[in-house]
């Protein structure tokens, strides 16, 4: 989990979501409301970008679509030799 530059958005908006539980419960509990909803969404991104970057792997074939495997693709490369 690195710091990436949109993830001041995030922060700016759990903080203000923080804000706004404080006058329904003490001070603590909302920062610990908070800083669980930080967590939990950088972990399901993480999650998330690691199974992107397995499913897509190389790119797609810009002709046919087909998931491109050791820099060509299974489909046209066949059908050009």
């Amino acid at each position: 989990m690195s710091f990436e530059k949109r993830d001041i958005i995030l922060i700016a908006g759990i903080l203000f979501f923080m804000i706004g539980l404080i006058p329904f419960m003490p001070p603590i509990y909302a920062m610990a409301i908070a800083i669980a909803i930080y967590i939990g969404i950088k972990v399901f991104v993480g999650r998330r970008k690691k199974f992107l970057d397995r499913k897509i792997g190389e790119g797609f074939c810009a002709e046919c679509g087909e998931k491109i495997i050791d820099k060509k693709c299974p489909n046209c490369d066949i059908l050009k030799k």
